[in-house]
């Protein structure tokens, strides 16, 4: 579910979306380069470079506010966030400057179409989620009774899949018990996977993390009852408990306060 697992490697629906279209891109570029004119080659390592540079910058821009006081974050690539309509200024300059005939840019088209329909493609067909229920399954929480996954509560909800020993899961967490306190009309869970009480609570100590709702999967159900891949996970379900979307990776504060959005 909105990933693609390939051996040990899990890739999220974007990224897998974007390594695709890249890929495309990079071959029938090559192709063109072959047997039209070298001119490509330089074409397009300066469309794959410059594009996703100026992707990554539009989505920046776009949320400033979340990287005014960490604006190194912006070079986070990993953590997904990408405006691809910044792409195309500089498909329009690249082609303008680095390719020196009509024709030689009347077929720099073909790769570009290809490639985008390659991305939106496979970024529909591997970032698709199926409206499930939540599970009939009852975990124990921290300094807190056992919660009923299937009884929803008449508010969104997000879970949080993770683990004390996975470096995304950590440094994520943070942003998640900010959004946790500024939405309160939203319920947070962080499901913890296979760990115990004791080196759980350990490490939100030395993190100095205060989370509401703190649960343990010890069996991880919770993965499995969704059908997902590796952690960290966070899941947004809506107030009726069907799941809206599930966030594979790393995520970044801005996604979270988007997908929370689009509970509501």
């Amino acid at each position: 579910m909105n990933a693609i697992t390939l051996g040990p490697l899990v890739l999220s629906g974007e990224r897998f979306a974007i390594i695709a279209g890249v890929f495309v891109f990079m071959i029938g570029a090559g192709l063109l380069a072959s047997r039209l004119s070298p001119r490509f080659n330089l074409w397009s390592t300066a469309l794959v470079v410059g594009g996703l540079a100026a992707a990554r910058l539009g989505h920046v821009a776009t949320h400033r506010e979340y990287f005014g006081a960490d604006p190194w974050r912006a070079l986070a690539i990993w953590q997904g966030g990408f405006s691809w309509i910044w792409v195309a200024p500089v498909v329009i300059l690249a082609t303008i400057l680095l390719l020196r005939t009509t024709r030689e840019r009347a077929w720099a088209i073909a790769p570009v179409l290809a490639s985008a329909l390659v991305w939106t493609t496979a970024h529909q067909l591997a970032s698709a989620t199926q409206p499930m229920a939540p599970p009939a399954l009852t975990l124990a929480a921290m300094d807190a009774p056992p919660i009923n996954l299937s009884a929803p509560g008449d508010r969104p909800t997000v879970i949080n899949l993770w683990a004390t020993w996975c470096p995304p899961c950590r440094r994520e967490m943070p942003a998640l018990a900010q959004a946790e306190k500024a939405h309160p009309n939203v319920r947070f869970l962080f499901v913890n996977q296979g760990e115990g009480e004791a080196g759980v609570r350990a490490f939100l100590q030395s993190q100095g993390l205060a989370l509401d709702h703190v649960l343990f999967d010890e069996a991880m159900a919770v993965p499995r009852h969704y059908g997902t891949a590796g952690i960290p996970v966070t899941l947004f379900l809506h107030a009726d408990g069907r799941l809206a979307k599930a966030h594979m990776g790393e995520i970044a504060p801005e996604q979270i306060a988007t997908e929370i959005a689009r509970l509501h």
